[in-house]
């Protein structure tokens, strides 16, 4: 048989690839440490700029329409300057776009905003390469998903620690050293290059038709089409539970704003432990296909069981809610991003990892206003919900009946 190309590269790191698992790890999670520092930073931040807390939407859509032209540009750069470096750019990217949103200033805190997304787009395509030269074929989707608990971990970072930073820093002062560690961890992860940054490419295209060529290999390859529309789909339905649940139980549970937020802790915890055993269960039971197929009918009838949810349910009922909503509209991007990587030439993971990721993104940009719009019309959360379940459910659906050959994990 013939061997798979990196599988040198994996005998030699052993059973797991620990090193790159670690180092792509720290840099998932400090990357979304920076974006969800906004949320928790808004109640202080908004006064200081003079609009309301909610506007903090706006923030997080810039922050995502400049991870859509990262993640596309992400190929041409890391087969250029390799998988490290990009990782490393990407983190002073970050520092920049908090340091210009530290000014305080409505039209720079926007600009900001920006320049983190384009910090934030490249590091997934970048650590697509690093892990699928780093693993062995029977841990790829595991490796895949524990690496993406990171957009989870850095939530619960930025819950628990932002909130103790302000009160030491202000909130300018907390983005700046956030920013800082950004800084430091790419700084930690410069041995790595000679590892990770081999068989670089000085001519990969970057003109502009270079930049739409992730875009174009998704739309001309049907199996990629697939991931892209299912990413969308199942972008959008993260983002909505993300931004809306707490409001969700404050309004429409009347419940506390401090058990609330522990109702949202849950379902993050529970996303973490479920892109875990996802993984696990896409390596050795199920075709990753068919994982991501369950995860959308788990997340879809999650979301429609919102037009169930009453303030009767106990506390125990809306705990073990929120961990089934979480463990699979959070926890299903690991899996994912593996499959997109099993579909594709080694040469081509970078590139096939950031056009998939230009629609996830496209996704978590257009759902909250349809969302915002379908709140309008209804006045109804759990409405908003069911909506944008059900297509979710559907692509669940499809996925589990598509006839092309899908090979088990």
């Amino acid at each position: 048989m013939k061997d798979e190309p990196g599988g040198a590269d994996r005998r030699a790191n052993g059973s797991l690839p620990w090193l790159a698992l670690a180092a792509t790890l720290a840099i998932q999670t400090l990357v979304a440490v920076a974006v969800y520092c906004a949320p928790v930073m808004a109640p202080v931040a908004a006064r200081a700029l003079g609009v309301s807390p909610e506007r903090v939407g706006w923030f997080i859509a810039v922050v995502y329409l400049g991870s859509m032209l990262g993640s596309v540009t992400a190929g041409g750069w890391v087969a250029r300057l390799g998988p490290i470096r990009v990782s490393q750019v990407g983190l002073a990217l970050c520092l920049a776009g908090l340091a210009i949103a530290a000014s305080a200033y409505l039209p720079l805190v926007l600009l900001g905003a920006f320049v983190i997304g384009l910090g934030y787009g490249p590091s997934t395509p970048a650590s697509s390469q690093i892990l699928l030269r780093a693993s062995p074929p029977s841990f790829i989707a595991l490796t895949f998903s524990i690496k993406q608990t990171g957009v989870p971990l850095g939530g619960v970072i930025a819950g628990v620690a932002v909130p103790v930073m302000i009160l030491a820093l202000d909130w300018r002062g907390t983005a700046v050293a956030i920013g800082f560690a950004c800084i430091a961890l790419a700084l930690a992860i410069e041995p790595l290059r000679g590892r990770y940054d081999r068989d670089l490419d000085p001519r990969a295209p970057m003109s502009l038709r270079a930049v739409a060529m992730p875009v174009w290999l998704v739309l001309q390859t049907p199996s990629l089409r697939r991931m892209a529309i299912t990413s969308f789909v199942y972008g959008g339905v993260q983002i909505t539970l993300v931004t809306y649940l707490v409001t969700f139980l404050t309004e429409s549970f009347l419940m506390t704003l401090v058990l609330a937020g522990l109702v949202m802790a849950v379902s993050q915890v529970a996303s973490v432990a479920g892109r875990v055993l996802w993984g696990v269960l896409a390596d050795r039971v199920l075709a990753r296909r068919t994982m991501l197929g369950l995860l959308g009918i788990g997340m879809g009838g999650s979301a429609m069981a919102t037009l169930a949810a009453s303030p009767s349910w106990s506390p125990g009922m809306l705990f073990a809610f929120a961990a089934l909503f979480g463990a699979t509209a959070v926890g299903w991007n690991g899996v994912y991003l593996a499959e997109v990587a099993r579909l594709v030439p080694p040469a081509k993971i970078s590139e096939a990892t950031g056009g998939c990721l230009f629609f996830t993104f496209l996704g978590v940009v257009v759902t909250p206003p349809a969302f915002n719009a379908v709140l309008a019309l209804t006045s109804s959360y759990a409405v908003g919900y069911a909506v944008f379940g059900v297509p979710a459910f559907a692509v669940g659906l499809w996925l589990l009946a598509a006839r092309d050959r899908a090979s088990p994990g």
